[in-house]
């Protein structure tokens, strides 16, 4: 097979858009990492970019749940991205939902002038609502991957991340403490405990 039709693109540039999704704690950091130290190997260009807002184990560092990390620029909008990734073979998105809804056409403005766009972020809130640009993100995405964590309780494939302090702000940075990966069946009942706390 030659190097140009390989499946990620590593050895070539192409413009695509490579969506990571899941609910917490299922590896969407971790597999987003791996494809972008891949990259490098690849003697590609790559830049990383996360939310400002997301600090939780380093300033500056991408780092996933099991420790894994790449150096990252926190930027505070989606258009940042766009100015900063202009030139480069591959960019890398981190915690996507936490970017506002042009983040979808900075990376089809990416893609179309060829650089593989990596996004890596939550699909659904702890409500089960579809998680800022992420939907949007899928629909153009050339390939989505679905990661899943496991239910904490039952050891099923997990559906969301459930959040197990009494806060409902949409954004709230938390590890796991705040949340709990659930799958459909063990969330419905959580969430009808919850429901009936607060009528209490």
């Amino acid at each position: 097979m030659s190097p140009i039709t390989e499946r990620n693109g590593e050895m070539m540039r192409r413009g695509r858009i490579e969506v990571i999704c899941g609910s917490m704690f299922s590896g969407k950091t971790e597999e987003l990492i791996r494809r972008l130290k891949r990259a490098e190997f690849a003697r590609q260009s790559v830049e990383i970019f996360k939310p400002s807002i997301d600090t939780r184990y380093a300033e500056q560092d991408v780092v996933s749940h099991e420790g894994n990390s790449i150096p990252s620029t926190p930027v505070d909008s989606s258009a940042s991205i766009l100015l900063l990734g202009s030139d480069t073979d591959v960019v890398g998105i981190d915690e996507a939902q936490f970017f506002d809804e042009n983040l979808i056409d900075v990376c089809n403005e990416l893609a179309n002038r060829g650089t593989r766009v990596i996004v890596a972020g939550l699909d659904l809130d702890f409500k089960g609502i579809p998680f800022g640009p992420m939907p949007g993100l899928c629909a153009v995405a050339d390939e989505v991957t679905k990661v899943h964590a496991i239910c904490v309780r039952c050891g099923a494939l997990a559906y969301v991340s459930h959040r197990t302090v009494d806060n409902e702000k949409r954004v709230l940075l938390g590890e796991q403490t705040a949340y709990e990966p659930l799958c459909r069946a063990c969330y419905q009942k959580a969430i009808e405990k919850d429901n009936l706390k607060h009528q209490a």
